[in-house]
């Protein structure tokens, strides 16, 4: 193996800077040429490579997001899609391919090993929902950021004994709604894994100010059947009867940016290091994700056909927690 390249695709993810650097100088301290590829796969299927070197990713394991820049690729669905970024591997004499992206980004990666290109893939998503990974890469950073705003909000809404509804990202896992929740002391979680009965989530608020607290704070996910909007629709239609509204803050996209926190650099750095060390090896068509403080190795297919499961002990702890 000669020449390998490193895309980041899909959500950006605080740390893709930091897996791409290790990628990049732990692949040419090995005598490999690295070529990045820009804004994902359809920065591959449409042949957008610039040669990497140790003083090309210099400066960036501080940065948010993704200096390659990413995208969603649904080119890649296809036979054409994955037939053009064939050509481009092959036009470029690339012998192996680093892919550090989220659940979407990682079938698109099982797709093309089907294929026979030597590849691996890197666990970062904020949602936390890819198997084989727990952290994986900017989880963290997006927590954190999540529980910084939970704590200021709650600081309003003790002053003006209101209830707040938080909406954080999570379009099919509670991940971070869960450990905001926990973390930032939440009177109530709404998740999309667990059904929500929305009376039920007025009456939690009602008690935890009969039992003398001066506000309350739902954490909800974006995926949740009453996210945000859900919430607001239906104690606006029936605030007669139930004697209060919520106020509305959403994160969104806020969660993605911001500099990675330490923890996230340093599993970014071990990942994207391991990922070059992989590919050398021949060790191909697998994940990599932090599990337990080592470095672990998923085949593909496991990956892409697998759910992680739902930590339900963690969700009655919150409900005990929030009494």
């Amino acid at each position: 193996m000669k020449r390998i390249a490193v895309l980041t695709s899909g959500g950006d993810a605080p740390g893709m800077n930091a897996a791409v650097r290790a990628v990049v100088r732990s692949a040419t301290a090995a005598g490999l040429e690295v070529l990045g590829v820009r804004d994902g796969f359809a920065g591959l299927i449409g042949g957008q490579l610039v040669r990497l070197g140790p003083r090309e990713v210099g400066g960036i394991i501080e940065r948010g997001g993704t200096f390659l820049g990413t995208s969603r690729c649904e080119d890649l669905k296809t036979s054409a899609g994955q037939d053009a970024a064939l050509g481009q591997l092959r036009a470029a004499a690339i012998d192996g391919l680093v892919v550090i992206g989220g659940n979407g980004s990682q079938k698109g990666s099982w797709s093309l090993a089907q294929r026979g290109v030597q590849l691996v893939g890197v666990a970062s998503t904020i949602d936390n929902d890819v198997f084989g990974a727990e952290p994986s890469i900017g989880a963290t950073t997006a927590l954190d950021t999540a529980l910084e705003a939970i704590d200021r909000l709650r600081v309003t809404a003790s002053a003006h004994r209101r209830a707040f509804v938080v909406e954080v990202m999570g379009r099919d896992s509670g991940y971070l709604a869960l450990m905001a929740g926990i973390a930032g002391g939440a009177e109530a979680i709404v998740l999309p894994e667990e059904p929500t009965d929305v009376e039920q989530l007025a009456g939690e608020i009602r008690r935890s100010y009969a039992r003398g607290k001066s506000h309350a704070i739902v954490v909800v996910a974006e995926g949740a059947r009453y996210n945000a909007e859900g919430c607001a629709r239906y104690f606006r239609e029936h605030a007669a009867r139930l004697g209060f509204e919520l106020r509305i803050t959403r994160l969104g996209h806020i969660q993605r940016g911001g500099a990675p926190c330490a923890f996230d650099r340093l599993i970014a750095t071990r990942l994207g290091a391991a990922a070059s060390d992989c590919l050398r090896r021949g060790e191909v068509g697998i994940l990599l994700g932090s599990m337990q403080g080592a470095v672990a190795a998923t085949p593909l297919a496991t990956v892409t056909r697998s759910t992680k499961t739902f930590d339900t002990q963690l969700y009655r702890l919150a409900h005990t927690l929030a009494e």
